[in-house]
């Protein structure tokens, strides 16, 4: 709920970034960024050994699997900030994952995560030669419970 509230701050100093005669960046929320630094190291660690093409099987409820999941959680965070802000500034806030190579870390971990054939293993009650259900075509719920 707090995400969206936190670009109008940057908002209100828009105008102190834009003088340098170098291309500018602005952090997003710094505490976000420290968490997201450290996940990123901490999943490189356990994915070093994973070519990127391959796919790491990570087991349900491990140490592993936490960490996987509260770096993609905090990046859903990420995107809800990115959401909420002024195209000025997410092209501030842009720079900065460009500079820090955010971006291009997720995209590596997610090509190494996800699953080589992404099908849906949820509850079924479908005919045998209906099309297979996938990740991709149907709706996840993700409820902690």
């Amino acid at each position: 709920r707090l995400m969206p509230e936190l670009p109008k701050f940057d908002d209100e100093h828009l105008k102190s970034y834009g003088d340098e005669e170098e291309e500018s960046a602005l952090s997003p929320p710094v505490a976000l960024m420290s968490v997201l630094a450290t996940q990123e190291l901490l999943l490189e660690n356990i994915l070093e050994c994973i070519p990127v093409g391959e796919f790491a099987v990570i087991q349900p409820l491990s140490d592993e699997f936490c960490l996987v999941l509260g770096y993609l959680l905090t990046w859903k965070l990420t995107l809800a900030f990115f959401k909420a802000a002024s195209s000025q500034l997410r092209v501030l806030y842009s720079q900065y994952l460009r500079r820090t190579k955010s971006l291009n870390k997720l995209l590596y971990h997610l090509f190494r995560l996800m699953p080589e054939n992404p099908v849906f293993s949820g509850p079924t009650s479908e005919v045998p030669n209906k099309d297979t259900k996938t990740f991709f075509t149907e709706e996840l719920h993700l409820d902690v419970k």
